[in-house]
């Protein structure tokens, strides 16, 4: 099996196998309001990183958010000071993602955890009950802010972004 494919107990007893997609880089995430076509007259000026209340604004590698250090509380003070037509306060969401909930979650491992869901604001991150274990995470997408909340609360840095659903991107 090679290390791209991953095999599922329903896989494994069928004899299908399935790929896991392969990811060409990693997600990253732009402040908010700044849609794909928008965030190309980003300069890099840093004018974001400076006025981030929650300094969560990284300009490693390009502007983009680092949510372990913290979250976005939507204060609007990178759009404010932003020298470029790159914010569109706008836009019906201020982010084109939502958090995600990787494998390596605790209650996945049968360790009771909630501190992603104690961390959300919005309520986005339900729990679901299992029998024989602890109640797995799961984000509630339409509720979801995009904010980074849950991120650095997580023990085990198992929540990342992801692209949002279309209709939900779309707005």
């Amino acid at each position: 099996m090679s290390a791209t494919t991953a095999l599922s107990r329903r896989g494994f007893l069928s004899g299908r196998t399935r790929a896991e997609p392969v990811i060409a880089e990693p997600f990253r995430v732009h402040p908010p309001w700044t849609g794909r076509e928008g965030f190309r007259a980003c300069t890099d000026c840093g004018a974001c990183v400076e006025a981030c209340p929650t300094e969560i604004v990284s300009l490693t590698g390009g502007v983009h958010l680092e949510f372990a250090a913290g979250e976005c509380t939507f204060c609007g003070a990178c759009a404010a000071v932003c020298p470029e037509p790159v914010f569109d306060r706008a836009q019906p969401h201020p982010f084109q993602h939502v958090a995600a909930i990787g494998e390596a979650c605790l209650a996945r491992a049968g360790v009771v955890c909630q501190s992603c869901g104690d961390a959300c604001p919005e309520r986005a991150i339900r729990f679901t009950p299992r029998r024989g274990g602890p109640f797995l995470p799961t984000v509630v997408g339409d509720s979801c802010t995009g904010c980074g909340a849950c991120v650095s609360p997580c023990p085990v840095a198992a929540i990342g972004m992801a692209a949002a659903p279309r209709e939900f991107a779309d707005g």
